[in-house]
């Protein structure tokens, strides 16, 4: 059988997956990023038990397992009422469904990398896409690539090769940065098995994730995150840091363990988030992977597990048809319907969390969270934080079968 010769453009999460998952099939895999060697810029996630299943395909989920941090809460408390506005339980899914894990972007970043090396995809450093024609990709300079059966976009949201209006970003992003997890009797308050957030009604979010370690032996390690507006950014850059500090101590006391340890601006990233979805992931001789087809905001953690999906999705569809024209309407097929679901719920959930709307905080606290506790929304709630609303597993298998 003839091998395929693709070209993945973007060496990120979803590009990386598609790689080692393409490879792993037979195909001639080229990636494609700017980064002259790479790299991953980020703070934690969490892998839903649909996205380890993706990793147990590659053959990381062990390795993802033996760093990460096992998730079995997602629980929040809206100030200063102290009244508990989230709480969801993966045990509520029963017959051992599973948990979430979180772990350190860095950490699944260096195992996808070394995953799709070791399939034997190809890594060219130093090329900034700007555009694909006719199965060649355009760099900046003026450079063309040779030809490719197909071009693999996984450029993130702001792709050249998307071809759409850029998105606007949302209204409220975050401040991100990794912390050490502490030892000792200030540990105590925290679950090291949840994540856990506190809320000034939906203005204001603090939150902490237990993440592991980046490498096997290393500290284990903690997301730490702060809620803030677009139009805020600048306005906090200019304010000292310990201004800022006492407005994270003044919401949430007890986290001043994690806290502590942000001592210079530089720690902080600011993540902007976007939301939206391409009519169709797929055009002649282009599929268009993660964030390049559909971004939404991270309230409901889907991000990586929505890349990991998409780069199955492809690879079965690709291993069950070795016309494109077929495998990329087959991609199309077995993941549209839960990303359409998963876009439309997080627009729902994501102003309850981040925005200036008080009455909209208010339904959360004595409506959302009230009925989040009564029968079967516990178990609806588990299921959709743990991505399997939808079957996404099931469509992607119906794929691979024909």
């Amino acid at each position: 059988m003839a091998q395929r010769s693709i070209a993945i453009a973007g060496g990120g999460i979803a590009g990386l997956a598609c790689a080692a998952l393409l490879a792993r099939r037979g195909e001639r895999v080229v990636v494609f990023d700017r980064m002259a060697a790479p790299s991953a810029i980020g703070s934690g996630l969490i892998l839903q038990p649909v996205g380890l299943a993706v990793l147990d395909e590659i053959g990381l989920a062990a390795r993802m397992r033996s760093l990460g941090a096992p998730i079995r809460r997602l629980f929040g408390r809206a100030m200063p009422s102290n009244r508990v506005v989230l709480d969801v339980r993966y045990r509520a899914l029963g017959g051992g469904a599973g948990e979430g894990l979180a772990v350190h972007r860095g950490a699944l970043f260096e195992a996808l990398f070394d995953a799709a090396r070791e399939a034997g995809a190809e890594m060219e450093g130093g090329r900034e896409v700007t555009g694909a024609r006719d199965g060649r990709l355009t760099f900046a300079g003026g450079a063309v690539s040779p030809r490719f059966d197909l071009v693999v976009d996984a450029l993130g949201v702001k792709s050249p090769l998307a071809r759409h209006t850029p998105l606007p970003p949302l209204p409220f992003g975050a401040l991100w940065c990794n912390v050490d997890w502490p030892d000792g009797p200030v540990a105590a308050p925290f679950d090291p098995n949840a994540l856990e957030q506190r809320y000034e009604a939906a203005r204001k979010m603090v939150g902490v994730l237990p993440i592991g370690s980046l490498r096997a032996g290393e500290q284990r390690q903690a997301a730490f995150f702060w809620s803030l507006r677009h139009a805020d950014l600048a306005a906090w850059r200019a304010a000292p840091l310990d201004a800022w500090r006492q407005q994270a101590l003044q919401l949430w006391p007890q986290a001043a363990p994690f806290i502590s340890q942000v001592t210079n601006r530089d720690q902080l990233i600011f993540a902007a988030y976007c939301h939206g979805t391409r009519a169709s992931p797929a055009s002649p001789g282009m599929a268009h992977v993660g964030d390049s087809w559909h971004s939404a905001s991270p309230q409901l953690g889907q991000g990586a597990n929505m890349a990991l999906l998409d780069a199955l999705g492809l690879a079965c569809a690709l291993e069950a048809n070795r016309d494109i024209s077929l495998a990329l309407d087959a991609y199309c097929r077995s993941r549209r319907g839960h990303i359409r679901l998963y876009q439309l719920a997080s627009w729902m959930f994501t102003p309850a969390y981040q925005s200036d709307s008080r009455a909209i905080a208010f339904v959360r606290d004595w409506l959302m969270a009230p009925l989040s506790r009564v029968w079967p929304m516990p178990k609806i709630l588990a299921a959709l934080v743990a991505g399997s609303i939808g079957s996404p597993l099931s469509a992607i298998e119906a794929t691979r079968d024909g």
